[in-house]
């Protein structure tokens, strides 16, 4: 299927690896020129030579989570015409433990890095009467996990964000989405696994079962989802042809889509 995106400028923060990583992949094999972003110069420098064989990259080295990074990366992509939210991070904490730094740092990361972005292209995105902002979320955000209340708060803000963009968009080319994954396969989640299930020391494929069972009990797949898949997902959201779509928060394993503009 020819998503008609080709000549189309994408920027996908937390883009070297995981999510994001697959995000941007899946968009360049498209035709798409994506702007990538990352801390780590090295990983950067990776990820953009492995994309570099599929389509048009451009790497940028800022973090978004600071005001300063944000600054960085505006200066280096002024317009885009899709931006992907979708760095984030994450840990397993008892409630009693996040100090007031925890919730100020995971917001910060979560919620306002991806509110910085949003406050310099969307309007220029309105001008042009076309645009995609595309939040990677979670199912956190809407069943939030005893373990991680302070991830889970942070995802229901972006919700809220999305929410709000996409109601400032009536009669425009312009949609707001979130994409609502489940626990998915990248960088940290087979430690962060272990770290919450009883047997710790048993195969990797067992812990998975534990943790789904324990954790995860209204899982509909019964599994990790790939990066790949939450890629392509958002690659159809980012197109022309998902123009009815907006102001949707659909959960990747359960198509939940609570509103269809």
């Amino acid at each position: 299927m020819d998503l008609k995106l080709t000549g189309k400028t994408a920027l996908i923060t937390g883009s070297t690896a995981g999510i994001g990583f697959a995000i941007a992949s899946r968009l360049a094999q498209e035709g798409v020129e994506v702007v990538i972003t990352g801390r780590n110069q090295a990983k950067l420098d990776e990820a953009a030579a492995q994309i570099a064989q599929i389509g048009r990259v451009r790497p940028v080295l800022a973090d978004p989570a600071t005001a300063e990074g944000a600054a960085t990366l505006i200066a280096a992509a002024p317009e885009v015409d899709i931006l992907v939210n979708n760095l984030g991070i994450y840990e397993a904490k008892s409630f009693t433990d996040i100090s007031d730094e925890d919730w100020h740092h995971f917001f910060e990361v979560n919620v306002v890095s991806g509110a910085r972005l949003a406050r310099h292209y969307f309007p220029l995105m309105l001008e042009k009467n076309w645009g995609r902002i595309i939040f990677i979320a979670s199912e956190s955000g809407l069943v939030i996990p005893g373990e991680m209340i302070h991830y889970g708060t942070t995802k229901t803000a972006q919700l809220a964000i999305a929410r709000g963009l996409a109601e400032q968009t009536r009669g425009t080319g312009v949609t707001v989405n979130s994409v609502l994954p489940g626990p998915t396969r990248s960088e940290g989640i087979v430690d962060f696994i272990r770290s919450v299930v009883d047997n710790k020391d048993a195969p990797e494929a067992e812990r998975e079962t534990e943790f789904f069972e324990k954790f995860r009990p209204l899982s509909l797949i019964r599994r990790l989802i790939e990066a790949d898949e939450i890629g392509s997902m958002v690659a159809y959201l980012a197109s022309p042809l998902a123009a009815v779509t907006n102001g949707a928060a659909i959960r990747a394993e359960g198509g939940i889509v609570p509103t269809i503009a």
